[in-house]
């Protein structure tokens, strides 16, 4: 995984802060190939009870992890009961890692 200990408490941290302690977080994407170079941070949130305002949450925890990570590209998924499951999140699922 090409996420420092310090940035993963930042992450869990951040996530818990806007979406709430029943939220969970995985890490999924080039970042968990170590082999690999460069590449966004792909977080996939999840909440098995419905989550209000899901995109202006999103969009508010992609700011405030720039603000504490630095500005780097930063992509979010919500998964909650009220979504509708894609392959792009069976794939989070499948393939990635919680912090």
């Amino acid at each position: 995984m090409r996420l420092t200990t310090h940035a993963q408490k930042i992450i869990r941290d951040t996530v818990r802060e806007v979406f709430g302690r029943e939220a969970c977080v995985t890490l999924f994407g080039s970042r968990i190939d170590d082999a690999a170079r460069g590449g966004d941070i792909d977080l996939l949130i999840q909440s098995e009870i419905p989550i209000e305002q899901r995109e202006r949450k999103a969009l508010q925890l992609v700011a405030r992890l720039q603000i504490r990570l630095g500005d780097q590209p930063i992509d979010v998924l919500v998964l909650d009961p009220e979504t509708e499951r894609q392959p792009v999140h069976e794939e989070a699922i499948r393939t990635g890692i919680s912090l």
